[in-house]
């Protein structure tokens, strides 16, 4: 970019950046901009502003936003002897232009969504551990129960269910254990929404869809099942 840009660029990017960690459901009271003081700043930087989360063993950088100016573009035009300058016609002006950039890693990021996410409480006089991640976040959007796995008429249910949705989202049937250990299965493991096929499921048409963080339980039309999972991811993600 011009150099001229540079700083109305960093200032746009900064805010992009942290709002990054907010969209995908990080705490913001945990979340913090921290700038450079210019003992620390790295010889070549203009401006240098880090990202931080409040992690239980302290304030962590997740990222780095920083002005390099011409600092790279320069080295590389020294040492290889080629001219790298952009000839802009509508200033009819050359220069090197400017780098901001964004220094992170998917390790930090994807450590801070799990740490954030954890969740421990008491339910009914027992630990219920749970993992609150963004739907985006979750390796499974739904996962399809059935209340009676006895039952072959219920477990086609199930199958046809998960079949449909898997068209569309990451969907997993399970019936290894009683529907209240599937369902604390789950928590654990961030599925935000679980589907339950029951008896009443034969005759009414209808199953039950329960909620991850609130552990509401809503009866819903079995045809419009994808359409209510849809629809609640896009509510998470403010679409």
């Amino acid at each position: 970019m011009h150099p001229d840009d540079a700083a109305r660029a960093f200032d746009e990017w900064l805010p992009t950046r942290f709002g990054w960690y907010e969209r995908y459901g990080v705490d913001p009271r945990r979340l913090r901009l921290r700038e450079h003081a210019p003992d620390e700043l790295a010889h070549y930087a203009r401006k240098a502003v880090d990202v931080e989360y409040r992690f239980p063993f302290g304030w962590k950088e997740l990222e780095g936003v920083h002005n390099r100016a011409d600092w790279d573009l320069g080295r590389h035009q020294e040492a290889s002897g080629e001219n790298l300058e952009y000839f802009d016609p509508a200033t009819n002006q050359s220069f090197v232009p400017w780098i901001v950039e964004t220094a992170g890693g998917p390790d930090r990021s994807a450590f801070t969504f799990l740490i954030d996410a954890y969740r421990e409480e008491e339910v009914r006089g027992e630990k219920r551990v749970s993992l609150a991640l963004h739907p985006d976040l979750a390796p499974y959007k739904v996962a399809v129960l059935p209340l009676l796995k006895k039952r072959p008429e219920i477990v086609a249910l199930c199958q046809r269910i998960v079949g449909d949705l898997r068209r569309d989202m990451m969907a997993v049937y399970d019936d290894t254990a009683s529907i209240g250990k599937l369902y604390r299965r789950q928590d654990e493991i961030g599925t935000p929404w679980c589907i339950t096929v029951d008896v009443d499921s034969l005759e009414d048409a209808a199953v039950t869809i329960r909620d991850r963080d609130s552990m509401a339980q809503e009866r819903i039309p079995m045809e419009g099942v994808k359409r209510a999972i849809l629809d609640r991811m896009e509510r998470a993600r403010g679409d």
